[in-house]
């Protein structure tokens, strides 16, 4: 194939995603500030490059998975005093962002990509590093009509599906509210299996009834926060992350922006971030974000006052 993709950031999602695009035949030019990180990727036939923008120079796109906004935005324009990245490119490159930032982040990005003569793409992922090292993760696009059908053909290596969500800055909107779900579910399942326990009910009896009930849901099923009944949960594993607890914080924390400033009332939501923000600096820094399971179980309880009429 020889088609030249950049990758800018190889560390526990980027580097298993750079891989799969070699295996699919792409010659995948990367870059990381990690030396163990690009010790992994020339293992898995990345050839590294010194910067950004010397990975950049010569690929027809350019895929950035970076931690922040302000980290892509950093890169794009150069703003930290390296070359940047948007003047390395060849013209009418396709830059692809696969990072979970802000949706006004992602098309502020997009617009200088557009002004430099790029073309430019917001596809966040969900899978986590398991997704990531199994190419099945989903991708969450936003994007011009026009740059779809390219796009889907870098991304397929990777994904196990691809959904073009809307314009630019929509693969992040999607991205926000699904995982605003996801934690809000975590702790509702995370709640619902304390007070089984101590109701005396085993583990595996609630996942029997929960699961083919109307309890159901991917935060019982698959990540299941007790170990046991689903052998896929990182509660099996003592909570090492599939996704870290320090990720759903973030991911939470951007979406309260986002309601911000569209004046959306999300209770739930803010209740959700204010757990996993906490928990995410104390012992679940380095945990799965199902440990919060732990959390519902050490959190002081005072009995609501019943109403009298």
């Amino acid at each position: 194939m020889n088609r030249k993709i950049a990758f800018v950031g190889l560390g526990n999602m980027g580097g298993p995603m750079a891989a799969n695009l070699v295996k699919a035949g792409y010659a995948v030019t990367g870059f990381d500030p990690s030396p163990a990180a690009c010790e992994q990727a020339v293992e898995k036939g990345v050839v590294l490059a010194g910067s950004a923008a010397e990975a950049a120079a010569g690929a027809e796109a350019v895929i950035t998975m970076l931690p922040t906004g302000d980290h892509v935005l950093d890169v794009y324009l150069g703003r930290r005093g390296d070359t940047p990245l948007l003047e390395a490119v060849p013209p009418d490159a396709l830059l692809i962002d696969c990072s979970t930032i802000a949706v006004q982040d992602a098309r502020t990005a997009a617009s200088h990509a557009v002004e430099a003569g790029h073309r430019a793409i917001d596809a966040p992922v969900s899978g986590g590093v398991v997704g990531a090292a199994a190419g099945t993760l989903t991708f969450m696009v936003g994007a011009d009509e026009a740059d779809i059908d390219e796009a889907r053909t870098i991304l397929e290596p990777m994904a196990g599906r691809v959904v073009h969500c809307g314009g630019v800055g929509a693969g992040q909107a999607a991205k926000i509210c699904n995982n605003m779900i996801l934690g809000i579910s975590m702790i509702a399942v995370s709640e619902a299996f304390v007070l089984g326990e101590r109701l005396g009910l085993t583990h595996q009896a609630l996942f029997d009834v929960a699961s083919t009930a109307s309890g159901q849901c991917w935060a019982l099923t698959t990540n299941c926060p007790v170990p046991g009944p689903a052998p896929t949960s990182p509660a099996n594993r003592d909570y090492a992350p599939g996704f870290a607890s320090p990720l759903m914080a973030k991911d939470l924390a951007l979406a309260m922006k986002a309601a911000d400033a569209t004046l959306t009332d999300v209770r739930l939501g803010r209740l959700a971030t204010d757990l996993y923000r906490d928990f995410a600096v104390g012992s679940g820094r380095t945990r799965d974000f199902s440990a919060i399971i732990e959390q519902v179980r050490q959190e002081p309880f005072e009995p609501a006052q019943e109403v009298t009429r």
